[in-house]
């Protein structure tokens, strides 16, 4: 164990003070008497048996069958690992490329083993909704057509996979796989972040929905289906948690944000890095905007100043979130590349604990005795890294962040020591290298940086590196936890997974060929036969019948008909800025209308209507004789004296 993990020097310190400070910060975590220190150490699983009749790579002791074990390898990028109790975890890996299988791999208190070779991801996710059932945000499977450009459909982290123990096989199994036809206002977007805060409370979050779209792609599962829920107020969504019952997302911001009408000065200068999703049972879910305070007030997070130069809000990346059961923590370290005329940001943490947050680490508001480059990391040479993961260790009101610069996170490198710093909640901090020069002194090499990190309990944590290396720190090379029998996770590999719902189900035979199959093709007999048809046919618009009047000579309405469900949107402009929006609202395929009221003062001079398709469109058959032409063109009232605006689609 590094003895670097000290409480920071307290110069002019008593020695009843400096113990005091030690016992705090976790000090040299010299145990008592008998106990072993705290240390990091290389935790990693044999992996899978290699398939009959191929040679695996085996050390037997003495020749002995019962005494051999297969060599530990990388289990390729690990996108995530969470814990329902110390002797119960999930990982997801997208697997190394030969050993090692993309899928979801499970810790039972002995150890890891492979639970499923099918729903690995890229970069996935896994949200535990019950203590027998979780999501994956998985990568897709190939099969689709490729578009008019002859581009393929995009595969990466974009499709789910619901896992459930099955009472009657008496198996987990996966339940439900979901997916969506590419190239369409519906598809599914790789998504980066997901959260149950029950089993009919489940959220999925991430990309930005396609332009002209407004927004970050969401999915909420209710418990029996899967809807759209876009944010539109946000660009992309990156990491979700839930705390004290509330679901929490991190916000990244785009170099250039827009400013929207209505904004403040201050929420200009202090843009919404946190949402909050309201989990009541409403026909539309709420996102609203968070704007963390300090008990007196103060905006957080206060952004880098040098000299006068002020460091943008988006030179600061995405917050990091991680929660134990007294506090919610936010880590970021600055983007790679600032915005224009902007100072590069710094290593920034806060911490939310009864419903007040401090900055523990990150630039400092400066007084009128303090220089304007105040900054709360000491030491300062680490003012500058990024951050990789964060994890809140319960009961120690400290957390671990992985750093790492900008660019190994981008492009790992295996030959990289994993840098981890502990920091408490009034800033002391430590920095651990993983594994640790003594370590590396009795061969234990480099394993990459570190990419994610969990503390299921105190003194109980887990971090994968960037290679699929797995590290526990603990009191114990094994520690004694009991091991969980549950049949559930102690079964057979899962191989199986289902058709993707969301998908068509009328496959081609030449789809059927090229499709890796997990499960046995139907007989032929018992697939329908897709004969071309010599007529073209055509996608009905979403929108048709639209007509709009002035009701008493400052309320727009506008009246429509959607093909399918669909989320709606009425914006009125004046040059770059909205002066009236309505909500936006999920509607029904049927007819709507909307109103909006404008300010005579604040004339628009331009209106656009956001839609967002929920549902695939219909197409029609021209063999129909009695399909007709649909016009999506709008009648704009002539009292506005406004031409040439129509349908954001």
């Amino acid at each position: 164990m590094s003895a670097s993990r000290t409480a920071p020097h307290l110069l002019g310190a008593v020695v009843l003070l400096v113990l005091a400070a030690l016992l705090l910060a976790r000090g040299p975590l010299v145990a008592a008497a008998g106990a072993a220190p705290l240390e990091w150490r290389l935790e990693q699983p044999e992996p899978p048996p290699p398939p009959p009749g191929v040679q695996g790579s085996e050390v037997c002791q003495g020749g002995e069958p019962a005494n051999c074990h297969r060599t530990p390898v990388g289990l390729g990028r690990i996108g995530d690992i969470e814990f329902l109790k110390s002797n119960l975890g999930l990982l997801i890996t997208a697997g190394n490329g030969s050993t090692v299988l993309p899928g979801v791999w499970v810790y039972n208190g002995a150890g890891w083993h492979e639970l499923a070779s099918v729903c690995g991801a890229t970069d996935g996710r896994i949200a535990w909704a019950g203590p027998l059932e979780f999501w994956t945000i998985s990568d897709g499977r190939p099969g689709q057509a490729a578009n008019g450009e002859g581009v393929l459909p995009p595969l990466e982290d974009d499709t789910l996979c619901r896992f459930a123990y099955n009472q009657t096989s008496e198996k987990l199994e996966v339940v439900d796989s979901y997916a969506a036809p590419a190239f369409q206002a519906s598809s599914y977007q790789p998504m980066h972040a997901a959260a149950c805060v029950s089993s009919t409370d489940c959220w999925f979050a991430g990309a930005p929905l396609p332009e002209p779209e407004p927004g970050a792609f969401h999915l909420h599962w209710n418990g029996s289906s899967l809807e759209a829920e876009p944010n539109s107020e946000v660009e992309t969504v990156q990491d979700m948690r839930i705390f004290e019952g509330r679901l929490y997302e991190s916000v990244a911001l785009a170099l250039e944000e827009p400013t929207r009408f209505g904004e403040t000065e201050t929420e200009i200068l202090h843009p919404s890095i946190l949402q909050e999703i309201s989990t009541a049972e409403t026909p539309v879910h709420q996102f609203a905007p968070l704007h963390p305070k300090t008990s007196e007030g103060q905006l957080l997070p206060q952004y880098a100043s040098h000299l006068g130069h002020q460091s943008f809000p988006p030179a600061l990346g995405f917050m990091h979130l991680s929660a134990d059961e007294e506090s919610l923590w936010a880590a970021a370290g600055p983007v790679e590349t600032p915005p224009k005329g902007s100072e590069p940001a710094k290593l920034t943490v806060l911490r939310d604990s009864g419903g007040a947050w401090t900055q523990v680490l990150g630039p400092a508001e400066t007084g009128e005795d303090e220089p304007s480059e105040s900054l709360k990391v000491d030491p300062s040479n680490l003012e500058s890294e990024d951050v990789g993961a964060l994890a809140a260790e319960p009961g120690s009101a400290s957390a671990w962040l992985a750093l790492d610069t900008v660019t190994d996170l981008k492009s790992p490198n295996a030959t990289v020591v994993a840098r981890l710093l502990n920091v408490t909640a009034e800033g002391a901090l430590s920095e651990e290298q993983v594994p640790s020069e003594a370590q590396r002194a009795e061969g234990i090499g480099a394993k990459g940086a570190g990419y994610r990190i969990v503390c299921p309990a105190h003194d109980d944590c887990w971090m994968a590196t960037t290679q699929g290396w797995l590290f526990h720190l603990s009191e114990e090379a094994s520690p004694s936890l009991p091991v969980e029998t549950a049949p559930a996770f102690n079964g057979e590999v899962l191989t199986f997974r289902p058709r993707d719902q969301g998908l068509p189900q009328e496959l081609s035979d030449a789809l059927i060929s090229e499709a890796p199959q997990e499960e046995p093709p139907p007989p032929p007999a018992l697939i329908k036969t897709v004969t071309p048809s010599i007529f073209a046919t055509t996608t009905v618009p979403l929108l048709s019948h639209v007509h709009t009047r002035l009701v008493h000579g400052s309320t727009l309405e506008l009246s429509f008909h959607l093909a399918v469900k669909a989320r709606v949107r009425l914006l009125a402009k004046r040059h770059a800025s909205v002066v009236a929006s309505t909500p936006m609202r999920t509607l029904k395929a049927g007819g709507h209308s909307l109103q909006l009221r404008l300010d005579p003062r604040r004339w628009p001079t331009k209106l656009a209507l956001q839609t967002h398709a929920l549902a695939p469109l219909p197409t029609v058959s021209s063999r129909n004789s009695s399909v007709e032409s649909i016009s999506t063109s709008l009648a704009f009232p002539k009292a506005l004296g406004i031409s040439g605006w129509g349908p954001s689609l």
